[in-house]
């Protein structure tokens, strides 16, 4: 079996003093992979970039404090490259690893921002992201891709639908995006396993929205679906704190 977590861990720094590090030698995870790190290798210590039992590869934004993807893993990968797109490379969005079985690409996709500032910017990512996936897949490879898609797909995926119409991170245009995705044969592995309502991945730091589970599910486990039945479970780990969003497990066979 192999698991695979993923986390928008909102700064690794500031995860590092709210015992990142300790949650993860408990978990063990055999890859882990982190979003919006904030930080380049060189502005960290050898506690973050060599954890006893794994190699850690990095992919950072040309700002410094900013953005940025990392990945843990126990398996050393055969390859390791970017998107290749440089408009996307130079925030440190996408870091892609190739294993034997699949391809693991860990993903931070922009925020849309109000008033729709960077929904061109987003839009144009995920069209870029299915341009990676479709290639990976037509060489015979499998998919798995982790990350903060920063889309709420449908009205199940966050608490308040009618009062957000028009937020980012719901704005119809990012929606069609992800259907755009699902329909081009990947599978939303979590909604696969579980179409209950209530469960969320990001809570706004506002009081009382994570107590009370107002929140959105941003963050996903997506496969090609040749892979799905090596999927064993889709997981969301709610009652992890450290960040504004929890981490997300997905277990292959």
């Amino acid at each position: 079996m192999t698991r695979i977590i993923s986390w928008n861990v909102n700064g690794i720094r500031a995860g590092v003093r709210k015992g990142f590090l300790e949650w993860l030698e408990a978990e063990q995870p055999d890859m882990m992979c982190i979003q919006e790190t904030k930080a380049h290798p060189d502005q960290l210590d050898d506690s973050v970039l060599n954890i006893e039992g794994y190699k850690s590869y990095w992919a950072s934004a040309q700002k410094k404090g900013y953005s940025g993807t990392a990945i843990w893993t126990k398996v050393e990968p055969l390859s390791v490259s970017f998107m290749g797109a440089e408009q996307f490379d130079a925030e440190g969005r996408v870091l892609v690893l190739g294993f034997e079985k699949f391809t693991l690409i860990n993903a931070y996709y922009p925020n849309s921002q109000d008033e729709r500032k960077r929904l061109p910017y987003k839009i144009a990512f995920c069209d870029e992201m299915l341009k990676l996936c479709n290639k990976l897949v037509k060489a015979g490879k499998n998919i798995v891709l982790c990350g903060d898609y920063n889309i709420a797909h449908t009205e199940i995926d966050l608490a308040r639908p009618k009062q957000n119409q028009n937020s980012a991170g719901y704005y119809i245009e990012e929606r069609k995006a992800m259907t755009k995705f699902v329909k081009a044969g990947y599978v939303d592995t979590f909604r696969h396993f579980n179409n209950e309502p209530g469960n969320y991945t990001w809570w706004s730091y506002r009081a009382g929205a994570r107590e009370n589970n107002v929140g959105w599910r941003i963050d996903y486990h997506c496969v090609n679906e040749d892979f799905m039945p090596a999927v064993k479970s889709s997981v969301i780990m709610p009652t992890v704190m450290g960040s504004d969003h929890c981490p997300l497990a997905l277990v292959l066979e």
